[in-house]
């Protein structure tokens, strides 16, 4: 069967750039601190804004944010946003970009204390993937109780700008939550994924 006629999630079209994401990545489990953190900025910038213009812009923000390595966005300086300010390739929106560098000292601080901020947010859900039985697009949910708390608690810990609306795409990017509708070709191959995980 042609990649373009498998059965998939349908907010996966109008683009090559969507299909390879939905295909190659949406829902896989992220388990490292920097994916975890590029997608916490990712999913951040897209607010207001729609996934497929973040997606054409994502080299542009790995240049501009230290190859999403936290701890070189952690030591921005006000010059530094001014710098990000004037460049084209991101969303030139302050706050934004602020709370990226905002957030990157509160990633390294659960990290610390944590011994990674992965292992802190999926314990959240008992280190295995949430499965969702989702018939369609219009049944996925904009938030939920999981992503309700998560914001509270990342708010106490001084992140900003990650409501619950954004941390439930934040947690579908990710694989803790596994949102591929049924009939998708990508479900049970996630699923697959989930199960192999592996916490030392």
């Amino acid at each position: 069967m042609d990649p373009i006629e498998k059965p998939r999630c349908g907010w996966a079209r109008g683009s090559d750039l969507m299909v390879r994401y939905h295909d190659e990545e949406w829902g896989v489990p992220r388990t490292d601190d920097r994916g975890q953190f590029e997608f916490l900025v990712l999913e951040s910038a897209q607010a207001g804004l729609s996934w497929s213009t973040i997606l054409k812009r994502r080299e542009g923000y790995r240049a501009c944010f230290a190859g999403f390595d936290p701890a070189r966005v952690a030591a921005f300086t006000e010059a530094d946003i001014g710098r990000l300010m004037a460049d084209r390739r991101i969303i030139r929106n302050r706050l934004k970009i602020e709370s990226a560098v905002t957030n990157a000292r509160a990633f390294l601080e659960v990290a610390a204390r944590h011994g990674s901020f992965s292992r802190w947010i999926w314990d959240y859900v008992d280190g295995r993937p949430l499965q969702h039985e989702i018939a369609s697009d219009k049944e996925l949910p904009p938030n939920s109780p999981l992503s309700d708390r998560l914001a509270r608690d990342m708010k106490k810990l001084g992140f900003r700008f990650l409501g619950t609306t954004i941390l439930y795409s934040h947690l579908q990017a990710t694989g803790l939550v596994n949102d591929h509708i049924l009939g998708c070709f990508r479900r049970e191959e996630v699923r697959a994924l989930g199960e192999k995980l592996t916490w030392k």
